[in-house]
């Protein structure tokens, strides 16, 4: 696909700096884009590569223009922006509506004629595919699954009973939705599963990395609202909500009946705890753990960065020292008639 600068200018509401007739077929990094293909610039820590490139033209702000050899498109936010062009440069591959021969429907099964149903895939009785959806090779839907229209199971989906999907979702390859959630009552020394009756619902927009699971709901529905976007490897416990806009990296693991607010940014390989809630507009770095409610927006952190063996060592030593370090300070101010503030955490 190949399509002119000023036509990109016009579409994404860019100043245009350069010839509008230039062709961009592709994208690229501006350390190795080459003709023809559009590079951005969004983070500072790549500017020293700009006065060097040989991209057919950048996306950029106009505090960064000054330093552009080659043309340009400045904006607000070049990310977005470059994200939206390579949409239209990358559209997702095309495919013939249809079933594919070798998949099994169930004779209850409802498929809008623009769907298009892939090898070897199964749908359940009582489910229903909405209008241009895709379901890749090797997915499976249960009994009752709606996906809504321009829905992309990608290919290796699991949809649990009843899971709903809302339209332009995406689920990517090993995406399990609605198997049971951890749920068993102890009893003498053994386990009684508790059966989990809820469903997964997925709101519009959503999107699921690869080997990404959510569990049904014990008893209510686990609840993914509209545009969340979860990595790879994120682990959603029964009835969780998440709220709307959040994104979550991977290998984020998310405690059963916790609610996550709307616009938060939760960083990878995070633990969330169990029937907590997180309030909107937070921010989690990543690493960390979060084991009693946040009611606040704002930037939180549990995790120290790495440090030198040794010197973490050293670290390590004060912290379990710092019990005794505390009880004689505490000393020191009752001596000096001082009163001492108790610290959190404290008897």
């Amino acid at each position: 696909m190949s399509v002119s600068l000023g036509e990109l200018a016009v579409r994404f509401g860019c100043e245009l700096r350069g010839d509008p007739g230039t062709r961009i077929e592709r994208v690229g990094t501006l350390a190795h884009a080459q003709a023809g293909a559009l590079a951005f610039l969004a983070n500072p820590k790549y500017r020293s590569q700009l006065s060097g490139t040989t991209a057919a033209a950048v996306v950029l702000t106009a505090a960064a223009a000054e330093a552009c050899p080659t043309a340009m498109l400045v904006c607000e936010n070049p990310y977005a922006t470059y994200a939206r062009i390579a949409q239209l440069l990358n559209p997702p591959p095309a495919f013939e509506p249809g079933v594919h021969p070798s998949a099994v429907l169930s004779p209850g099964a409802r498929i809008d004629p623009s769907a298009c149903i892939g090898a070897l895939a199964f749908i359940g009785e009582d489910a229903q595919v909405g209008a241009r959806a895709f379901i890749g090779p090797h997915s499976v839907l249960l009994a009752g699954v709606r996906i809504g229209e321009d829905v992309r199971l990608v290919a290796r989906v699991t949809l649990g009973a009843g899971t709903v999907v809302g339209a332009r979702s995406v689920l990517h390859p090993g995406v399990v939705l609605g198997a049971d959630g951890f749920g068993f009552a102890p009893e003498r020394g053994t386990w009684v599963k508790v059966p989990q009756v809820g469903v997964v619902r997925l709101g519009a927009d959503v999107e699921v990395g690869a080997n990404t699971t959510i569990d049904r709901g014990a008893i209510e529905d686990t609840v993914i609202e509209d545009d969340v976007k979860l990595d790879n490897l994120v682990q959603v416990g029964h009835n969780v909500r998440i709220g709307a806009h959040t994104v979550i990296a991977g290998c984020t693991g998310i405690s059963g009946s916790t609610t996550i607010g709307r616009r938060c940014m939760i960083g990878g390989a995070c633990g969330i705890g169990g029937h907590i809630s997180i309030a909107d507009d937070v921010v989690v770095t990543g690493f960390s753990a979060i084991a009693n409610s946040i009611t606040k927006p704002g930037l939180y952190s549990s995790t120290l960065p790495v440090e030198e063996a040794r010197a973490w060592r050293r670290l390590q030593a004060n912290f379990k020292r710092s019990g005794l370090l505390a009880a004689r300070v505490r000393r020191l101010e009752q001596a000096s008639g001082i009163k001492s503030e108790q610290e959190p955490g404290d008897e």
